[in-house]
């Protein structure tokens, strides 16, 4: 079955009865995710920094029949990531799966030309922030035996390139990150794994590459097909998977040329 979403539910993957946690919800692949997740059944908290636009994806998740809570917050905020985690309790008794989502993306700037508070910001955001809003959920899913973390990290976490120091930083440390966590939770029925996403026709892509997307460059992916991939990581057709990042370089695979 394909949703309306854009991605294909089979029935192995359902997520009736689950809540899950989705950060950087507001655009790309973080709305995609959420939305597919609202389809496939779960209860879904969409969180950004834009109360308009998560609203908006709540509300699409309602559409679907599922429940959904609009949380606007800062992952370079802590302050910002102990509210979220204390209204997924409130509302809802916690979190079965967590999307560590959120990022910054930044333009080519070379390390010398690097300014410090920016990259502090990138570190917090996409690095930091998924640490400290994972160590706050956690507790609650060892509690219950049972939980899925998915950790968006990027084609940009396998190398580095030109002007790309900080961001691909956080995402090569996503990557240790979630290796490290899985060897630390599998015991108690948790499962995290990352997605490494090629070219993705986001608005954050646009932006930081100064294109108009797929009538641009063919080669860049629908945030949908990622979605996809995290749709069978937060399922428990997944069950055997834990501690890997999945490549999903689309056809900016470098085998391609």
């Amino acid at each position: 079955m394909r949703c309306a979403a854009g991605v294909i539910i089979p029935a192995m993957t359902t997520l009736s009865g689950k809540t899950a946690l989705v950060t950087g919800a507001s655009k790309g692949i973080g709305r995609a995710i959420a939305l597919a997740f609202g389809e496939a059944g779960a209860n879904v908290i969409a969180t950004a920094r834009t109360a308009s636009e998560i609203e908006d994806v709540a509300n699409s998740v309602r559409g679907f029949g599922s429940k959904a809570l609009a949380v606007v917050a800062d992952m370079g905020v802590e302050a910002d990531i102990e509210n979220l985690a204390r209204a997924a309790e409130h509302e809802f008794g916690g979190v079965d799966i967590l999307v560590n989502n959120a990022a910054i993306i930044h333009p080519r700037i070379p390390v010398t030309e690097f300014d410090p508070e920016l990259w502090r910001n990138v570190l917090n955001v996409n690095l930091t922030g998924a640490f400290l809003l994972t160590r706050a959920i956690l507790p609650g899913m060892i509690d219950r035996g049972y939980g899925k973390v998915i950790n968006i990290s990027s084609i940009g976490g396998r190398k580095g390139a030109y002007g790309r120091s900080a961001y691909r930083v956080t995402k090569s440390g996503l990557i240790s990150l979630t290796e490290s966590l899985a060897a630390e939770v599998y015991e108690h029925g948790i499962n995290v794994n990352a997605i490494c996403p090629g070219g993705t026709d986001t608005e954050g892509f646009r932006a930081a590459f100064n294109t108009t997307g797929r009538a641009e460059n063919p080669k860049l992916m629908d945030p949908s097909e990622i979605a996809e991939v995290a749709l069978f990581l937060a399922s428990d057709a997944s069950s055997a998977v834990t501690g890997t990042a999945i490549d999903s370089f689309g056809g900016s695979n470098p085998l391609f040329g």
